[in-house]
C-alpha cells in the first residue's frame, strides 16, 4: 500500500470538432500545461476524506456501503463502475484535490478530475495495466455513459492520451501529432458554459436534421465527405433545422482539411489559424453558441496579432483559444483580454498526459 499518491492530469482544448463528437464525427484536440491534482495520504480509515480546495468543500466516502444506482456524484459513480473491473478500495486516504484549470470554463475540468481520479483508484487497488486506452475508455464510461452526459468522447481520450489527437469517435481509431504548437492564449469568459442544456439542443436539433435527410434520400452518408453536397440537402430541411445541418457538414469538412494538414512533416499554422477561424464561423453564426463577450474577446484577439481565434466548449459562456506566433502579440492579448474584464486570461503551452507520482 503506497503511502502518498499524487495524481495529474491536463486541460484540453478543442482545436477542431466542437459539437462534432456526439454525432460520431472526428474531433482535433490538444492538452495545455494546466492541470488537475489528486494528492492523497493514506490514513487508518475504510474511508476517503475529500476536501476539493478550490470549491473549499469537504466530502467523505465510506469504502463500506455501496453506491446506490441513482448516486449523482461521479467520485462514487467511479468506484462503482471500477468494482467491475475488480478495483475495490480497502483502504482509506485523506484527499486534496485542487486545480489550475479553470473550472467550467470548457477546459474539460471535469473530465480532467475523472481521469486523474480513475489513475488514482487504478493505482492504488488494481493489479491491471493501465494504459491511456483504458484511461479514456473507462473516464468515457463513467461520465458520459454512467451519468447521461450529454458529450462524447473528445475530452477523455484527448486528456487520457496526452497529445494532439485526430480521434475518429466512431471507431476510437486515433491518429496523434507531434508538432508543437505556437502559443494558445486562452481567455475565460464572465459567464460559466451551460454543457448539458446547450449541447442537449444541439445535440437533438443536429440529428434530427441528419435524419430528416437521411430519411428522404435513401443513399445519404454523413460520413461519406466525397459524396456529401451540403447545398443540395438543404432544401429538404426546415429553416429552423438547416443551421445545423450546415454545421455539421461545415465543421466536418474543415476538421478532415485540418487532418491533412497536421499529417504533413511541417506543419503550416497560418492554414490551420484559417481553418479555424472558419469552424469559429459555424459555430458564432449556424450553432450560435457565443456570447457577446464572447464575440468581443475574438475581435480583441485578432485587433493585437490574433491568426486564428475561436470559442472553447459547449458554448453559452466558457472560454477562447487564440494562435499566436509572436510572443509580444501573445502578451498583449493577455494584456488586453484582462483590460476588458474577462475572469481569467494566461498563454498556455502544448501539454501532455496523466502523470503519478509517489512520496
Amino acid at each position: 500500500m503506497l503511502n502518498k499518491i499524487i495524481s495529474k492530469a491536463p486541460g484540453r482544448v478543442c482545436l477542431f470538432g466542437d459539437h462534432q463528437d456526439y454525432l460520431g464525427l472526428p474531433i482535433i484536440a490538444t492538452t495545455i500545461d494546466k492541470e488537475i491534482t489528486i494528492e492523497a495520504k493514506k490514513n487508518n480509515t475504510e474511508e476517503f476524506k475529500i476536501f476539493k480546495k478550490d470549491l473549499n468543500i469537504y466530502d467523505s466516502i465510506d469504502l463500506k456501503q455501496d453506491i446506490r444506482s441513482d448516486e449523482k456524484d461521479f467520485l462514487r459513480i467511479a468506484l462503482r463502475v471500477l468494482k467491475k473491473y475488480n478495483c475495490i478500495p480497502n483502504h482509506g486516504y485523506d484527499i486534496e484535490i485542487k486545480s489550475e484549470i479553470p473550472i467550467n470554463s470548457g477546459l474539460s475540468s471535469s473530465s480532467a478530475l475523472i481521469v486523474a481520479w480513475v489513475n488514482f483508484l487504478l493505482t492504488s487497488f488494481s493489479d491491471r495495466s493501465i494504459s491511456s486506452k483504458l484511461l479514456a475508455e473507462l473516464s468515457y464510461e463513467i461520465e458520459v455513459l454512467e451519468m447521461s452526459g450529454s458529450g462524447g468522447k473528445m475530452d477523455q481520450y484527448t486528456i487520457a492520451y496526452g497529445k494532439t489527437i485526430f480521434l475518429d469517435t466512431r471507431t476510437n481509431e486515433i491518429d496523434s501529432f507531434d508538432h508543437s504548437l505556437c502559443d494558445m492564449i486562452i481567455g475565460v469568459s464572465n459567464k460559466p458554459k451551460d454543457t448539458q442544456g446547450l449541447l442537449k439542443k444541439l445535440k437533438d436539433n443536429s440529428q434530427k436534421s441528419i435524419d430528416v435527410v437521411k430519411n428522404k434520400v435513401s443513399s445519404f452518408n454523413l460520413y461519406d465527405k466525397e459524396n456529401i453536397n451540403k447545398s443540395s440537402y438543404l432544401d429538404i430541411l426546415h429553416d429552423d433545422l438547416k443551421p445545423y445541418f450546415k454545421a455539421a457538414v461545415g465543421n466536418y469538412r474543415v476538421t478532415e482539411d485540418a487532418k491533412k494538414e497536421f499529417s504533413k512533416l511541417k506543419l503550416d499554422i497560418n492554414e490551420i489559424s484559417r481553418l479555424m477561424n472558419t469552424h469559429h464561423n459555424y459555430l458564432k453564426n449556424e450553432l450560435k453558441i457565443t456570447t457577446s463577450e464572447i464575440d468581443r474577446m475574438i475581435d480583441v484577439s485578432k485587433e493585437n496579432g490574433a491568426i486564428g481565434s475561436k470559442i472553447v466548449g459547449s458554448g453559452g459562456g466558457g472560454s477562447v483559444v487564440c494562435l499566436s506566433t509572436n510572443s509580444d502579440s501573445s502578451n498583449k492579448i493577455v494584456s488586453e483580454f484582462k483590460r476588458i474584464g474577462v475572469k481569467d486570461a494566461f498563454i498556455a503551452k502544448k501539454g501532455g498526459g496523466p502523470t503519478i507520482h509517489y512520496e
